[in-house]
């Protein structure tokens, strides 16, 4: 099938690259209205030419594609509170330290960091301007008051504070990942700062978080344990924020983490769920437009209970077509029901596009709607429970062959014990959710036999202890596997070709199938043949000295750890990854690297320098040298002088105030993160 012959699907593909487009080059709102407009004109001008003419030209189809583009460009650009004059950073100082009184009103409870707890909040004023715009909370953990909730009003006088950008290579981009969601700034408050404020304002985010707060006082009181209540909550309430860490882990290297997000599976099975409850308002009059508008209404409802996560918006909408269409005895297609559903989504949030879960969700369903069909022909066994674990397992390999590859261009890993895990979750997957809500409906209505709480929370305990035993199977677990955009470009291009190859077996797609192998082989040859520059790094590490040398397809690692290796470092293991390198050597640090033809002298706690030989490039202080940085650097003459995360802060501001004096750059990993010296 030739996905691009559906109009939707090329409508759909051309939002996207304009949504692209927008958010790479950062369109103005001013030109993508400009451009958007001009694109309705022409398309409106050759639709009234192809009426008269009765039929479509190539221009009215080029400039629909275009128009589609424009519209990608701008839904990106309105959708950015930044764009507009009453956006809360065009009246907040450049002056970090000054203070603004801010009112606030919490809009998202996240999970809670070592020693905060965290909120997405709405700013409504600053120093009595009305204001609009996300921000993030950090209020000082404190266990004799209660967190905040969903909808509370506070002001607070503080000043807002820059989020960090990584201070390592190849670290997660927390400061990249907000921005997405159009959060650009962060606060740092005391409970004891904050004045709380009556409101009669309540959202639908409001409401969905007092429900979730309600179903969960109703259940404390059945004695459920945490990490019971925990999967209940991801399970049938989409909030994941209270699972621990040790069972989330469990969860990923099982390969069942998609288990815990409430997505095209969880939604599929409530649906099936409804109507069959719903199915006896069939027999009345106009009773199927009751039954999909009850379906409908119920299905969002619950995604609004959720969250309105990614994966949730997203089979919400999808499953919601589906639903309209089966029940209006409209034919469906899946791969157009797909379209539609991106496309909707991305019209009113257009960066859901750059969430990892967004994407492996809908290639997870694209792939098991391709491949699943194909694999599930191979064997058709006459016994229905052999036939049911048959049609998981095809399904499940199907979906894993669809997000293998961006799973490992993200995570680096994979659990090749997927298959197992799935195989024991899936089918009992539908008892647990409808079991799960019959438990919720009891323990609302204060009806819930102790029992039945009892042996659902043993269900729970004995699924996470199953997914912990497959977890430690680490002989099966595959971590740190380096996969760069290219290895996923080149993954992708070898699945189509293989797809093609095996359902249409002719000279040309044996000929596609040769072809991109040999590109595989070339571009692996290159990446081979080609190693990135070779670099000097002084890496941030708090409180201690982190050096790497790579060249070609090592690195040398010198450090002052005391209960770590270089090699179980995350700061080390993320840079090798990424960077394709095959060995790690350590070494202790020594006082003069030559890097090339430069030298970098590391001045230490004992504060020595009395160096006649060479003249160094670079500078580098660590473990708080007690020192006259001026007759330091009259002595040395360096270019550069760098300060590691092993230093005092205050001897650090000592250092960087001479600097400034003296106009010689000086680079403090703690704020600017690793220093790299290429060559």
């Amino acid at each position: 099938m030739k996905l691009l012959n559906f109009a939707v699907i090329k409508l759909t593909v051309c939002l996207i690259l304009g949504i692209i487009l927008s958010y790479y080059f950062e369109i103005s709102l001013y030109i993508a209205l400009s451009l958007s407009a001009l694109c309705s004109t022409f398309l409106l001008l050759f639709l009234i030419l192809a009426k008269k003419q009765f039929k479509e030209t190539v221009w009215f189809g080029l400039t629909a594609y275009a128009t589609l583009i424009s519209i990608g460009i701008l839904t990106t650009s309105a959708h950015n509170q930044q764009n507009f004059k009453n956006h809360y950073s065009y009246f907040i100082s450049s002056n970090n330290k000054a203070l603004s009184t801010i009112t606030f009103r919490v809009r998202e409870v996240l999970k809670p960091g070592t020693y905060h707890d965290k909120y997405v909040v709405d700013i409504l004023e600053i120093d009595s301007n009305k204001v609009k715009g996300k921000s993030l909370l950090n209020i000082e953990k404190d266990s004799l008051i209660s967190p905040l909730h969903v909808d509370d009003l506070l002001v607070s006088r503080t000043p807002f504070k820059d989020l960090k950008p990584p201070l390592n290579p190849h670290q997660f981009d927390y400061k990249n990942y907000l921005a997405k969601q159009y959060i650009y700034h962060q606060i740092f408050e005391k409970n004891s700062s904050l004045l709380k404020v009556e409101s009669n304002t309540k959202t639908l985010l409001g409401l969905a978080d007092k429900i979730r707060q309600h179903i969960n006082t109703k259940l404390k009181s059945y004695h459920f344990k945490p990490d019971q209540l925990a999967i209940i909550n991801a399970l049938l309430l989409g909030q994941r924020q209270d699972i621990s860490k040790t069972v989330y882990t469990h969860y990923t290297n099982a390969g069942a983490i998609h288990i815990l997000a409430v997505s095209g599976l969880h939604i599929g099975i409530i649906l099936l769920i409804l109507s069959y409850l719903l199915k006896p308002l069939e027999h009345f009059k106009h009773g199927k437009i009751i039954k999909t508008i009850l379906l409908v209404g119920l299905l969002w409802s619950f995604a609004i209970i959720a969250g309105l996560s990614a994966s949730v918006t997203r089979a919400v909408t999808m499953f919601s077509i589906i639903t309209i269409a089966a029940n209006l005895k409209r034919p469906t297609n899946l791969y157009n029901t797909l379209a539609i559903s991106m496309f909707v989504i991305l019209l009113f949030k257009p960066l859901f596009l750059f969430d990892v879960g967004f994407q492996l969700s809908y290639l997870a369903v694209f792939s098991i709607v391709t491949i699943d069909p194909h694999l599930y022909k191979l064997w058709q066994p006459k016994n229905k429970i052999l036939d049911i674990y048959w049609h998981t397992l095809t399904v499940t390999i199907a979906a894993q062959i669809g997000i293998a590859p961006l799973s490992l261009y993200y995570f680096h890993q994979f659990p090749s014990l997927f298959f197992v895990s799935n195989l024991v979750i899936i089918p009992l997957l539908g008892v647990v959710l409808g079991l799960g809500i019959i438990i919720i409906i009891l323990g609302i209505i204060n009806i819930l036999p102790q029992f039945l709480a009892d042996l659902y929370g043993s269900i729970i305990s004995v699924m996470n202890a199953f997914i912990g035993w497959i977890s430690h199977q680490e002989t099966f677990l595959f971590k740190d596997i380096s996969f760069s955009i290219l290895n996923l470009l080149m993954s992708y291009l070898l699945i189509i070709s293989i797809y093609q190859f095996s359902t249409k077996r002719n000279p040309q797609t044996l000929t596609f199938f040769l072809i991109s192998v040999l590109i595989i082989q070339t571009a692996l040859i290159f990446n081979k043949a080609n190693p990135s520059s070779d670099e000097f790094i002084v890496f941030h590490k708090s409180r201690f000295s982190l050096l790497g040398h790579k060249t070609d397809h090592k690195i040398c690692v010198a450090h002052n750890f005391e209960n770590e290796t270089a090699t179980t470092n995350n700061i080390i293991k993320n840079y090798v990854v990424e960077n394709h390198l095959e060995t790690i050597e350590e070494d202790s640090i020594r006082n003069i690297y030559q890097i090339n033809n430069k030298y970098l002298f590391i001045v230490d706690h004992l504060g020595i320098y009395n160096i006649k030989s060479i003249k160094p490039e670079y500078v580098l202080l660590r473990e708080s040298p007690k020192l006259n940085l001026n007759r330091l650097i009259d002595s040395l003459k360096p270019k550069y002088i760098i300060a590691d995360g092993s230093n005092y802060k205050s001897y650090i501001n000592q250092w960087e105030t001479i600097c400034k004096e003296r106009k010689l750059p000086f680079h403090q990993t703690n704020k600017q993160g690793a220093f790299i010296i290429k060559y």
